[in-house]
């Protein structure tokens, strides 16, 4: 374990070094202060803005996890660029521990974030239990993501690309905010999709028990189906 931590903080001080990470460090601030100070006066003054609170209560929390999803894609990316992941590949470090030490500080900190999100946002009640599990569930979009990504492209430029594609696949089924009820299944089979019905049922105050099991199941296939993928290529 102590392996793992020393190596996670070793991965957490790359950030500080190069300003486009360090830059997106900034994006859950602007976001906390958006939800606190700069919508509740927008939807004091504009009062059709108010059947929209949990969905822009989605895109916040969404937002917060695309911070270190970058931070660790383009961390990765530029591992394999140099070279230092074949010497990953040698070192006396199995590849789960591996994983586990790039992604704990991430996976951690957007949990935090999240959690505190639902704690300050002045919009809903939102019991502490199921605040602490969207939080969890939503927090597994770092490491799918960004190990998705890094099964795929071999440099920064293609990353960008993949970036911006992954980015639209990860907001699309807040489409299913807009269609009616019976068409919302049709996006389940994008994994966000859990992760935003359960918030929006939390906002309701309708149960979020099935909604985050079936959350959690997908998130936990896909990070394992990935997972492999990214061991078989990233350190060749």
């Amino acid at each position: 374990m102590k392996k793992i931590l020393r190596l996670a903080l070793v991965d957490f001080k790359i950030i500080f070094r190069d300003n486009s990470l360090k830059g997106m460090l900034g994006l859950p601030i602007i976001l906390f202060v958006l939800i606190l100070w700069g919508l509740p006066p927008l939807v004091e003054k504009y009062e059709f803005l108010a059947p929209y609170l949990s969905l822009f209560l989605v895109i916040a929390v969404i937002e917060n996890t695309q911070a270190f999803s970058f931070i660790s894609t383009m961390v990765l990316i530029d591992e394999k660029e140099t070279d230092v992941a074949k010497v990953y590949g040698v070192v006396p470090l199995s590849k789960l521990e591996y994983i586990l030490s790039r992604f704990l500080i991430p996976y951690s900190f957007t949990f935090g974030l999240n959690f505190l999100l639902f704690i300050v946002q002045p919009f809903f009640e939102i019991s502490i239990g199921v605040n602490l599990c969207i939080s969890l569930l939503a927090a597994f979009v770092v490491p799918v993501y960004a190990l998705a990504i890094n099964s795929i492209v071999k440099n920064r430029m293609e990353g960008m690309i993949y970036i911006k594609a992954f980015n639209m696949i990860v907001l699309l089924p807040i489409v299913a905010f807009f269609v009616p009820e019976k068409f919302k299944p049709l996006f389940g089979f994008i994994p966000t999709h859990w992760i935003f019905q359960s918030i929006e049922n939390a906002t309701l105050g309708l149960p979020v028990g099935l909604l985050l099991s079936v959350g959690f199941l997908y998130f936990a296939v896909c990070l394992w189906a990935v997972a492999h993928l990214f061991i078989r290529k990233h350190f060749t």
